[in-house]
């Protein structure tokens, strides 16, 4: 999945998203030591960790995503550190004493030697006993093949609306949910334009992502139903998954 055409549209839908800054700002000051982000994305994360003195580096795929994330740096007067590779085959001198993959992160690797390639290569740059936390949202979905307004619309500068449309296809057999984004801008003087892209996920239960952390060499996880600890059940929107190297 290439994030450069979505890097300006993702911004403008999540950098408000807080849910998850303090959950991972307090398993990352407990740590300490040198953290790992995957999937930073434009820093949103990156940054709140940076902002409280920690020290953490950001992997993300897309050239795009990365150089708003230094815009978004230079903008806040934050020494971020990013390095763009694969999470499947990136490789550093140096091992991390955290690994974290905050809001779906994991969600990009389509296939089980992907997700296993992953995860071994995560366990591979960390310690024994180092931690490796993340989060995937629990797979319910609205109605399928249907165009919708999701409740996202953003006002311009210069009196333009843009208003979010998604129509979301399920392969069930896969596990993959393909959302195809429909942006609709009216500038000021009433001309309409229309963007379009397209995001593919691969989802989760809670069951095969704790065999694949076992294979890969990681302790059976706590898994939580909210970033404030609650059990995993029915009502939960979020898996939260924390493990250790072993």
């Amino acid at each position: 999945m290439n994030y450069d055409d979505l890097a300006d549209l993702y911004d403008h839908q999540y950098d408000v998203y807080r849910d998850d800054l303090h959950f991972y700002a307090g398993v990352a000051e407990r740590t300490g030591g040198r953290i790992l982000e995957v999937g930073a994305g434009t820093g949103r994360v990156t940054a709140f960790l940076a902002r409280r003195g920690l020290n953490v580096t950001g992997l993300e795929p897309s050239a795009r995503m990365i150089e708003k994330g230094r815009a978004r740096a230079e903008r806040d007067g934050l020494p971020l550190n990013f390095v763009q590779g694969d999470v499947r085959t990136f490789q550093s001198s140096e091992s991390f004493d955290l690994v974290i993959a905050p809001f779906n992160a994991l969600m990009h690797l389509y296939s089980l030697n992907d997700q296993l390639d992953a995860m071994q290569n995560l366990r591979a740059h960390l310690g024994a006993g180092a931690p490796f936390v993340f989060d995937l949202y629990v797979p319910r979905f609205g109605k399928m093949n249907t165009l919708r307004h999701e409740g996202e619309t953003f006002h311009g500068p210069e009196g333009e609306r843009t208003d979010v449309f998604v129509v979301q296809r399920h392969d069930k057999l896969k596990q993959v949910i393909t959302t195809e984004y429909f942006v609709d801008t009216v500038s000021a003087s009433g001309s309409l334009s229309r963007r379009h892209f397209t995001l593919t996920q691969r989802y989760f239960n809670r069951f095969e992502v704790e065999w694949l952390l076992r294979c890969a060499g990681f302790e059976s996880p706590r898994v939580s139903g909210s970033f404030q600890g609650g059990p995993l059940d029915a009502t939960s929107e979020v898996m939260v998954f924390q493990t250790r190297a072993k």
